[in-house]
């Protein structure tokens, strides 16, 4: 027999285990807000920009000896240049070792920016400050290794990290975090409300026996409470201590 659901019954499951679907929700919330506040630790982010001249890269030895069609594949190389041990074992050194190659490689991302000849060195850290050496220190790094590598002097530094711009962390983001939590609580809360009312067979009420057994209800007995039993009793001894006077006039009479 196929079974259907109305959106009265929808409305009522969810009415039944609001409080559970609440509790669920709002502790869904509060496990991330924890996680985000006093577990995660904040990353900071900062960039500094370099500049790849077009007038020296038509003059250099590499373009001599392996012509490229466009200056998108100057900008390619250099890229590749900049993540090389090469360079990271340099800024390395001139961190004292404070971090390693490693650790720059996973720091350390390369983006160029549109088709312009722009590239943004960004740096993440737990320290907004070191983040702000690595990217400086790199971006000089990369200058001049690139005049050793290729001998040319076409990498100009056009806007170095500052710290001030990299005072606010960029994760993690409680807000976004406690959103997202927020959204699958509820969900799972609501999971779970209707999973508990499919597994829940009990029988409650005269409809809940139709339902389960297709019979027709031909009477019911009705639950009292006590209160409601106290006045009944009460009830039922006045009747019968009023007919026992009663009875006992007319025998005296």
């Amino acid at each position: 027999m196929e079974e259907t659901i109305s959106l009265q019954e929808i409305f009522e499951t969810l009415k039944k285990r609001i409080v559970m679907i609440i509790s669920i929700t709002l502790l869904a919330v509060c496990a991330s807000a924890a996680v985000s506040y006093f577990y995660l630790t904040p990353k900071y982010e900062t960039s500094a920009q370099v500049l790849i001249s077009r007038a020296a890269t038509g003059s250099s030895i590499l373009s001599a000896a392996n012509p490229f069609d466009s200056d998108q594949r100057y900008i390619s190389t250099y890229n590749v240049i900049l993540k090389s041990p090469y360079i990271l074992d340099q800024v390395s050194e001139r961190m004292n070792g404070t971090v390693t190659r490693g650790q720059l490689n996973n720091q350390v991302s390369v983006s160029q920016e549109g088709n312009s000849q722009v590239v943004t060195i960004r740096v993440n850290s737990s320290n907004p400050a070191e983040a702000v050496e690595i990217a400086n220190v790199t971006a000089e790094v990369f200058r001049q290794g690139v005049m050793d590598l290729l001998r040319i002097d076409n990498i100009h530094i056009l806007a170095p990290a500052e710290l001030y711009n990299s005072s606010s962390p960029v994760s993690p983001n409680p807000t976004l975090n406690m959103a997202i939590a927020f959204v699958v609580g509820l969900m799972a809360a609501v999971g779970i409300a209707f999973l508990l009312e499919f597994l829940d067979n009990t029988i409650r009420t005269e409809e809940d026996v139709e339902k389960q057994l297709g019979l027709p209800v031909l009477g019911a007995i009705t639950v009292m409470d006590q209160e409601q039993k106290l006045v009944n009793d009460r009830q039922l001894y006045s009747s019968r201590l009023e007919r026992f006077t009663k009875g006992s006039e007319r025998v005296g009479s």
